[in-house]
């Protein structure tokens, strides 16, 4: 056999070179190490690479009223274990966590955003949540509700969540605004039987309520029949609500276009709080009263009837009653024994829309652990002592009072927070109520006057819209 020529021995040679490179590129061994040219630019993209990358960190701002139970009497603790727990699964978001109160957190609230300081993501109620979405300045929520999640909570939610077609509020718990009375009292005189609690959906009259009222203040001297307040809008779903039913109206008509609350009914309904305060069947001084005010009173055991109440705050405030007494929740009376109207308490999360779509991202998974974690979902419902929004979560809790919640929440209608300048109206609402307590105009005078300013804010907040 002939000897390669020198032309054959050089072509081998190459392939032979050629050959070794190539088994060198793939060897990807766990203890073989490559070394790039130091003037080398690699252009090549790792095909098995054992982790994801990290996710970038961020850093978001969680206000929030005291929705939760406070843990061990420190409001904000329970909240710090939802962030620690919330960590474990984005360790790469950092949550700072601000607790504000009903009282103040409002005005702090339309400071922040006055000043482009809002916080990136709240837990709050449609009553403000909404205005901040019709004046675009929350963040759409839509492509994180699944249909699954759309289909098992009830369009009346929906409606308190929404504006136009988006979705500005992700709805987490509901229970519906009530009254509550201190049971104690009435066993402690003997007229349990004044209040409905044997009848299945506890309905009762005017007239009713008036005896129980009366009762009281016959037998029990050192207690407080009940409650009215007029210093702020703080809590006025419940002034809304007592006047409504007492009066068999509604406080807006059917499209909230329109004040509908000054009736005849109701004017006098209003003109009764205000002489009941001057026959000892209502606490006196009530146009100095906020909201607060009563209800600490309640807590301490010298008021019979709470009209701002819900199984929300019966949870809530059990860590704060100062006085022994077992309360129980009643719809407010009506005017002839009908089936009342309740407004419905619904919290949910919201985020501000501040121009930075890696917070925007962050806070929406904050928000889907709070709501739909497999452990904290559950455990954070409870924790507000709320109803879940959602129809297929029911029996939370083993208490007589939630089972009458669930019952109560047929008597839920849509509440005049999704009107267009609600922000305005209620602003206008507490003067009215503080102008007939001091006797400077009566009831319907007042409900007049209220839903003329009250009108003018819609008429003005939809020409707003356009």
């Amino acid at each position: 056999m002939a000897a390669p020529t020198k032309k054959a021995t050089l072509l081998i040679t190459i392939m032979l070179v050629m050959l070794l490179a190539a088994c060198s590129s793939n060897n990807n061994g766990s203890n073989t190490k490559t070394t790039a040219e130091p003037n080398a630019t690699s252009t090549a993209t790792p095909t098995n690479s054992a982790e994801p990358p990290a996710a970038e960190p961020v850093e978001i701002t969680w206000w929030n009223f005291p929705n939760f139970q406070a843990l061990d009497g420190e409001v904000g603790k329970y909240e710090k274990q939802i962030i620690a727990a919330f960590n474990e699964k984005h360790p790469e978001i950092k949550v700072n966590l601000e607790m504000i109160t009903f009282d103040g957190g409002p005005e702090k609230l339309n400071v922040a955003i006055a000043s482009n300081s809002a916080p990136d993501v709240i837990y709050d109620a449609p009553g403000r949540v909404i205005d901040w979405g019709k004046k675009g300045l929350l963040a759409p929520l839509d492509d994180m509700i699944t249909d699954e999640v759309r289909g098992d909570i009830s369009e009346a939610f929906w409606k308190q969540s929404m504006v136009g077609d988006q979705t500005v509020m992700y709805p987490i718990n509901t229970a519906p605004f009530s009254m509550a009375v201190n049971k104690t009292v009435f066993e402690k005189i003997g007229a349990l039987d004044l209040l409905p609690l044997d009848r299945p959906d506890r309905v009762w009259s005017f007239d009713e309520y008036k005896a129980a009222l009366q009762a009281v203040k016959e037998k029990a001297p050192d207690i407080i029949p009940s409650v009215f307040f007029a210093k702020s809008q703080a809590g006025d779903q419940g002034t809304r609500a007592y006047i409504a039913n007492l009066g068999l109206s509604s406080f807006l008509n059917d499209d909230n276009s329109a004040v509908a609350i000054n009736t005849d009914a109701a004017g006098a309904a209003l003109d009764w709080i205000a002489q009941a305060q001057k026959d000892k069947l209502i606490i006196s001084g009530s146009a100095a009263l906020a909201a607060s005010d009563v209800n600490d009173l309640f807590l301490q055991g010298k008021v019979a009837f709470s009209i701002n109440y819900s199984a929300v705050l019966k949870a809530q405030n059990a860590t704060l009653k100062k006085a022994e007494f077992e309360e129980v929740l009643l719809p407010f009376p009506t005017l002839d024994g009908s089936a009342p109207k309740l407004e419905p308490y619904l919290g949910g999360m919201a985020i501000f829309n501040n121009d930075n779509e890696a917070k925007i991202q962050a806070a929406k998974k904050l928000i889907d652990f709070i709501a739909n974690d497999e452990v904290y979902g559950k455990k954070n419902l409870i924790q507000t002592g709320g109803l879940s929004v959602r129809n297929s979560i029911t029996g939370l809790y083993d208490d007589p009072e939630y089972a009458y919640a669930e019952v109560a929440r047929k008597f839920i209608t849509a509440p005049p927070t999704i009107a267009d300048g609600y922000a305005e109206i209620r602003t206008h609402w507490f003067p009215a109520l503080q102008s007939v307590l001091l006797g400077q105009a009566t009831g319907k005078e007042a409900l007049d006057d209220f839903a003329s300013k009250a009108n003018e804010a819609i008429t003005k907040a939809k020409s707003e819209l356009k």
